[in-house]
């Protein structure tokens, strides 16, 4: 039996049909639309993988980008959370309760009354 030969087992079981004559005008037509394609599959997947690559590149710079941010602010809250009183030991803003303006207490005390 030849490659690709279908058999049977009971020969009586087998229908035949008769052909009809094919019509060149229809196969014609068929065959003139007909586009036959040989893509380079290997050029193909390539380009397809280098695609992948890129979008995973920039997925990976946005986290990046966003752990830094996120690491930023961070930093600032400690930052902000470490230095929250240092304007209240500063010295030039600190007034004292020395004889500023030429007055002792007393005379203060009296000019209050």
């Amino acid at each position: 039996m030849a490659v690709g030969q279908v058999g049977f087992k009971d020969t009586k079981k087998v229908k035949r049909i008769m052909v009809v004559q094919r019509e060149n005008p229809i196969v014609n037509r068929l065959n003139k639309t007909k586009k036959e394609e040989n893509p380079d599959l290997y050029q193909q997947r390539e380009d397809h993988l280098r695609e992948i690559r890129k979008r995973e590149r920039i997925q990976q710079q946005d986290r990046k980008k966003e752990e830094r941010r996120v690491e930023q602010e961070r930093q600032e809250i400690k930052y902000q959370k470490e230095h929250a009183y240092d304007e209240w030991n500063d010295e030039g803003a600190m007034v004292g309760t020395s004889n500023k303006h030429g007055q002792s207490y007393s005379d203060f005390e009296d000019d209050f009354m």
